[in-house]
């Protein structure tokens, strides 16, 4: 490693992360970026190589070992106004309550899910489908990186009333029972990205799943849909 360097670990396996990985490396004088991708190379052992002044972990769906986060400085990004909405799918369980907007919550890593004390919020919306959420998460999540470095800031404890969320199931994907069109319309988008199960409908033979939805003026929906058989 380089003395005269900084080092930070930002660790994501998503796609989307790949330009804000880019961006961070070619923005911060004196800093050297580093990526980890999966959470075999999330170790203590290689931590300690690096000795990174932040892990910044904007999307990352595994527990963090307590060796980590005890002995380096993680911060996480989670898509709710903590403690609002601790634990899992938190843009799903969001949408489907009817949010328009939420909050990003920067928070420092520590024992219990989401319980960390934040350094700041700043403000989502939740317009579109998931990859474009994601997408427009990714630019304020790089905006809060930087700021928490440049302003070298404290995390204060969360205040309020816990609420949490539970870690959306495949087949909760299922839109058959539903009955109201922006209903349906917010289940087709809100799936709507790599790696998540999109909506869908079954048949006795087919699978049919609906991507790419638009929500007409007419209460009518126009969506793709891929079939496959059973």
């Amino acid at each position: 490693m380089e003395s005269n360097m900084i080092n930070f670990v930002l660790a994501t396996d998503k796609p989307w992360h790949d330009a804000l990985y880019d961006n961070l490396q070619n923005s911060i004088k004196g800093a050297k970026w580093f990526r980890i991708q999966n959470k075999q190379e999330l170790t203590h052992q290689k931590l300690s190589e690096i000795q990174p002044a932040y892990i910044f972990i904007p999307h990352w769906s595994y527990i963090i070992p307590s060796e980590i986060y005890e002995n380096f400085c993680c911060v996480v990004f989670h898509m709710t106004d903590l403690p609002y909405g601790r634990g899992g799918s938190p843009l799903q369980n969001l949408i489907v309550r009817g949010y328009k907007e939420t909050k990003i919550s920067a928070i420092q890593v520590q024992k219990g899910l989401d319980t960390g004390a934040v350094y700041l919020k700043k403000t989502l919306c939740l317009a579109g489908t998931a990859e474009e959420i994601f997408l427009r998460a990714t630019t304020i999540i790089e905006e809060m990186i930087f700021e928490i470095i440049e302003k070298k800031l404290t995390p204060v404890p969360q205040v309020g009333e816990p609420v949490i969320f539970k870690r959306r199931k495949p087949e909760e994907s299922n839109i058959a029972e539903l009955e109201i069109i922006d209903q349906l319309y917010d289940y087709i988008r809100m799936l709507d990205c790599p790696g998540y199960p999109n909506a869908y409908l079954e048949t006795k033979h087919f699978r049919l799943e609906f991507s790419r939805a638009s929500l007409k003026s007419d209460e009518s929906i126009l969506a793709d849909v891929r079939i496959t058989k059973k």
